[in-house]
């Protein structure tokens, strides 16, 4: 019996018998590796005040109910994650929604009450961590009280931070403030 062995052995055992180059051609010209190419990740320009020129949309929300929340955070475009999670909380207890309120970003986009009055038109008017001076109101009052002026209802209040958590602290000052919203919406 004659058999033949086939011409030409698979690739898979070819390269099973050598494992590395069996002929290196020298180049003149050097190949670079090609890479993948690296995400570019742009960041938003860091603004160190406040910005003089206001955007159309320069509040978070719809102001559907003319209800303005004044808030102070430096490092947010208007709010961080938990300061934005605990005031959609707070505001479902009050039967509101972010559609309902324009929340404005004091480190952001300084404005006085004569220019939100006449922007937003509000009726209540929820400060954390503003002053009444930061905005020009012809007065100041504790924390927690409701005032009334210009066909306004102000509420000031601490810092959103001061609410995080479960601590004593942070328990006692979110009972102050729901006592106060409570009298502000008249729930």
């Amino acid at each position: 019996m004659d058999q033949k062995m086939p011409e030409q052995l698979p690739d898979f055992v070819l390269a099973n018998l050598f494992p590395s180059n069996l002929v290196i051609v020298e180049s003149a010209e050097k190949v670079q590796p090609i890479s993948a190419p690296k995400a570019v990740t742009i960041d938003p320009p860091i603004i160190d005040g406040p910005l003089k020129e206001r955007p159309e949309k320069w509040y978070l929300g719809n102001n559907g109910k003319n209800i303005v929340i004044l808030v102070q955070e430096p490092e947010s475009a208007f709010l961080n994650e938990e300061s934005l999670d605990f005031l959609t909380k707070i505001l479902g207890a009050c039967k509101l929604n972010m559609g309902d309120v324009a929340v404005i970003n004091m480190a952001r986009y300084l404005a006085n009450f004569a220019e939100i009055k006449q922007e937003l038109n509000p009726t209540s008017c929820l400060l954390f961590n503003v002053s009444a001076a930061m905005v020009k109101l012809p007065f100041t009052v504790p924390n927690y009280q409701v005032q009334q002026y210009g066909g306004c209802t102000f509420l000031m209040a601490p810092s959103l931070l001061q609410y995080y958590g479960d601590s004593g602290d942070a328990k006692l000052e979110k009972t102050k403030l729901w006592v106060s919203l409570k009298l502000l919406f008249k729930l």
